[in-house]
């Protein structure tokens, strides 16, 4: 009987989301599980175009929330999690769904959360298995000779360019872990932008069905010092000598791409890593079945996952200062302190079209990561770990600033200002909120474990 089954608020946001939207809560719709026992709630965050309406036209059974500004995920989630409900959310809901607009579920999802959520009482939350929602053709590049014992400053080759058949589309292109991130335009010598290697990375292009096999694929490669490189793909492999002319003197080399494509994963539960950094576990490796056991993980992902009402009714809601990222791995942590279990569940499958609303890398994106990241373990981690965290983003900000506004005046270079401004504005966000999250450390909602103890279990390296 369906009266017998949890009662579920699936909650989506949207900012300007347009025809993602529209398949999001398609999908929904979709969904193996009693209409009358889920509710749809989208919260439209300020948005400029017509979603909002085409949702009333289209989907009548969803409640559509319109505060007229954009409350961030944290107010946005808060606000329709809370919608009509006075009181305890246990005594409305059993669950809340979160997803996020620009993903779409499998028809088995939200009833694969339920069941595991329901599997034992100190479940707070159920983190989705999320796919990227493309699929890709992917060249590995292999440099001998790195030294990854600090993956962190492990430097192999730099990718500067890549072509298609004769074709430029940077679009197109997508990056493993095993490359570092995007050296800064303004030190990337007019190149068409600039992504070293680690020992091993992998670039993937995304598949298309017009293109089903890219056949020919030209990179451009330089290097600080000489390396033998091995490129693979599906169809073929070649060894390269990389770096004998110098850091300038790059080289374009080709290879064969053919149709195989494959799966990545976007986040299978999140993790907490060294100085209070947290991330998607998992993310962007192949899926290969690595992932296809459900086991207790850290955190879960506020992009696809099933939180439990009265779980939210004891640790409370998202903090909206936070505004968006981040909040998620706050509202876990406090939630492990107060004793609540995160578990995985791989049958709840999700496509995600990753970071659409603030784009990876974006000033937005950035700022609101950075500054997070420092709030969420000032109230949650231990106290040696805050003064740590503190005082290494205060380092880093001078070194920073020393580097691209005095120095480089010094060797007769122009001034780079971007990233020092950014690293004084992440700085001084973060002291000016600071008071408030140390205050907010006395606050519980019964007994705690121990900071330290939440700390020993689950830190990980992310490497």
């Amino acid at each position: 009987m369906t009266a017998d089954l949890p009662r579920v608020r699936v909650v989506v946001l949207t900012f300007d989301g347009g025809q993602m939207t529209i398949d999001c809560l398609a999908s929904i719709r979709a969904l193996d599980w009693p209409t009358d026992r889920i509710e749809v709630v989208l919260v439209d965050n300020g948005s400029l175009d017509d979603v909002a309406e085409r949702v009333r036209a289209e989907f009548p059974e969803v409640v559509v929330l319109e505060p007229l500004e954009n409350l961030g995920f944290a107010g946005g989630c808060n606000l329709g999690i809370r919608h009509g409900i006075d009181g305890r959310l246990a005594d409305h809901v059993d669950h809340i769904a979160l997803l996020n607009n620009d993903a779409t579920v499998d028809p088995r999802w939200l009833r694969r959360l339920v069941e595991r959520m329901e599997s034992a009482a100190d479940i707070g939350g159920v983190a989705s298995k999320m796919l990227f929602a493309d699929r890709f053709h992917g060249i590995t590049l292999a440099v001998a000779g790195v030294d990854d014992a600090d993956p962190g400053k492990a430097l192999g080759v730099c990718l500067s360019a890549v072509r298609v058949g004769d074709e430029r589309d940077d679009d197109r292109l997508r990056f493993d872990e095993g490359f570092h991130g995007p050296v800064d335009p303004d030190r990337a010598r007019d190149e068409e932008f600039a992504r070293w290697t680690r020992s091993s990375a992998e670039l993937r292009l995304v598949a298309r069905d017009t293109d089903p096999e890219p056949g020919r694929v030209a990179l451009r490669l330089s290097a600080k010092e000489v390396h033998r490189v091995t490129l693979t793909s599906d169809l073929e492999q070649i060894e390269i000598t990389v770096g004998e002319g110098g850091e300038r003197a790059a080289v374009w080399t080709e290879i064969n791409v053919g149709s195989e494509t494959f799966d990545a994963i976007n986040n299978v539960g999140s993790e907490l890593y060294r100085l209070g950094f947290a991330g998607d576990r998992g993310f962007t490796e192949r899926d290969e079945g690595q992932f296809e056991t459900s086991e207790e993980v850290f955190a879960w992902c506020g992009g696809a996952a099933l939180l439990r009402a009265a779980h939210l009714d004891e640790v409370g809601l998202f903090d909206e200062q936070l505004f968006l990222y981040y909040e998620d791995t706050d509202l876990a942590w406090r939630a492990r302190r107060a004793g609540w279990r995160h578990v995985y569940e791989p049958s709840a499958l999700v496509r995600h079209r990753h970071a659409q609303t603030s784009g990876v890398g974006s000033d937005v994106f950035r700022f609101h990561t950075e500054r997070n990241r420092l709030l969420v373990t000032a109230r949650n981690a231990p106290i040696g770990l805050v003064a740590l965290t503190g005082l290494a983003e205060a380092r880093h900000c001078l070194r920073v600033n020393l580097a691209l506004l005095v120095k480089r005046p010094l060797t007769l270079r122009m001034p780079s200002r971007v990233e020092p401004r950014h690293r004084r504005r992440v700085l001084g966000a973060y002291l000016r909120a600071l008071p408030r999250y140390l205050r907010s450390r006395r606050e519980s909602a019964g007994p705690m474990l121990s900071r330290s103890a939440v700390l020993r279990q689950w830190e990980r390296s992310k490497w």
